[in-house]
């Protein structure tokens, strides 16, 4: 009895050890190499409950189930990002909408709007250089639930271009009370390229570059029902 006893307490000493020099997750054949250990060292004259030993097979076999399911559903994403990474492709030349306040100013006029969430009475659009300061305005014309669309020339207040770089939107809108309207910036352009580098796909617009996931709706170029703002 003293040298069974002993048995089994260096092997459940070394079966610790090797658990604890390898991941704190047990995975498949981990569990596999317990349930083996367990047996080797049982005590003959007291062995394993049947019953509890069954009970650990059942684990077993659902631990194996799962770790099959989490295969097919990793295979699974895998399959569906790869093919919206190459469905993206199909943007190039095309319209698109974007929610997203930075955009990029070129040598062109820029396509910019707003989301708003009900009817407003007033929309004034901000815009922002790099630095934080306010470089033009535009004010919505057009004032339902909906989305909506201006072009800004690039230029300032003064009818002065500004130069190419960064540029951030805020939208400021009320109702007839005076209450704030929920309103989100839009960006409007025209898809040059698509970049599949990175693990999501990025459009590569005049506007700057965005990813997939931001676009709310795409276009072919001649549908260009913009409203016209100030700036």
């Amino acid at each position: 009895m003293t040298t069974i006893a002993g048995t089994t307490a260096a092997a459940a000493a070394t079966t610790t050890t090797a658990a604890a020099t390898t991941s704190k997750t047990l995975g498949q054949s981990d569990f596999l190499n317990l349930l083996v250990a367990q047996l080797k060292n049982q005590d003959p004259l007291n062995p394993s409950d049947p019953t509890q030993f069954t009970s650990q097979l059942a684990q077993y076999s659902q631990l194996e189930q799962l770790f099959n399911l989490n295969t097919s559903m990793g295979n699974l994403t895998t399959a569906q990002t790869n093919s919206e990474r190459l469905s993206s492709l199909s943007l190039i030349g095309q319209d698109v909408v974007v929610q997203g306040s930075d955009f990029t100013l070129g040598n062109t006029s820029t396509q910019l709007g707003y989301q708003a969430d009900g009817k407003a009475t007033s929309v004034k659009l901000s815009i922002q250089n790099s630095d934080g300061k306010t470089v033009g305005t535009l004010a919505g014309t057009d004032l339902t639930a909906g989305n909506h669309f201006l072009t800004w020339d690039g230029k300032d207040a003064s009818g002065n271009m500004l130069p190419a770089g960064t540029y951030t939107i805020t939208v400021d809108a009320k109702n007839s009370a005076g209450a704030s309207v929920t309103v989100s910036p839009l960006v409007r352009g025209t898809v040059t390229g698509v970049d599949l580098s990175s693990s999501e796909a990025q459009i590569i617009t005049g506007a700057g570059e965005y990813k997939v996931s931001a676009i709310l709706g795409a276009y072919n170029s001649s549908q260009s029902a913009l409203d016209s703002g100030k700036s």
